[in-house]
């Protein structure tokens, strides 16, 4: 049984560069995406640049009846999970009225019950072999609510908080769970979600610095790491002023004339 690193949304953005810089220092890669095209190319791109072997599964994850499938192809490979990052996921900016629901209902499977499955499934073989560390991606947006925004910024909240609990059961094994919660960063995440207002008003940051970033809190054994000081500052002074001013001061930044 060989050590894989399962990356969700590794073909693509921030689940790419950190495809790459796993690879780097040696890891095996496991990357599950929905789209084949750029699996095969982060296939291609990354077996010849770091000569480790990769792995790819073509999946769905706003479907949980597709949950499934990632665990019985590592199984059906004799893949050891020894790294388990959540990195897949989308939002969308669209007022509560209009949205389409089934887009609201796949964004939890994508966001929340994903991380949610693997992570429970993987952790089996991880406390057997007293070896692995979970990675999720999740958000700035956790921290408070988001008026246009609401079941993205929901689902971020519940992986920082799920995430938060399970390191805490975790304390006085050999497992380790880093939570990383970025802002806005250059991807395709702002296209899909919709989100132009909140890019022009905070510059983002480029997706490999983000990685980078990301990447160092994984091998620092990091709990929690935000990224940006700003961010940090928000979330921060978040703890001391009102719910409801707290989503008064959000909304500025994710609708005009909201």
């Amino acid at each position: 049984m060989e050590k894989y690193t399962l990356i969700t949304g590794g073909a693509s953005g921030l689940g790419l560069e950190l495809s790459k810089l796993f690879a780097q220092d040696g890891n095996n890669l496991f990357l599950v995406s929905s789209n084949i095209k750029n699996l095969e190319s982060a296939k291609e791109l990354i077996e010849k640049d770091s000569g480790v072997k990769v792995h790819i599964l073509a999946v769905d994850l706003t479907n949980p009846g597709n949950f499934l499938q990632v665990k019985e192809y590592s199984d059906k490979n004799d893949l050891f999970i020894n790294n388990l990052v959540n990195c897949a996921g989308f939002g969308d900016r669209t007022d509560f009225k209009d949205m389409d629901i089934d887009r609201q209902i796949k964004m939890v499977e994508l966001n929340c019950n994903a991380p949610l499955y693997l992570m429970r499934v993987y952790l089996d073989n991880m406390l057997k072999y007293e070896e692995g560390h979970i990675l999720n991606i999740s958000s700035i947006a956790a921290f408070y609510p988001g008026p246009y925004m609401c079941t993205y910024h929901a689902t971020k909240a519940f992986l920082l908080n799920i995430s938060e609990a399970i390191e805490r059961e975790l304390k006085g094994t050999k497992i380790k769970l880093t939570t990383v919660c970025p802002g806005p960063f250059e991807s395709g995440f702002v296209e899909k979600a919709k989100n132009n207002y909140t890019f022009k008003k905070i510059k983002p940051i480029s997706t490999k610095k983000a990685a980078d970033i990301t990447y160092t809190a994984f091998k620092k054994n990091k709990s929690l790491k935000v990224i940006g000081f700003g961010n940090q500052l928000t979330a921060f002074v978040s703890r001391f002023f009102p719910r409801k001013f707290i989503t008064n001061v959000s909304v500025t930044n994710i609708k005009k004339e909201a």
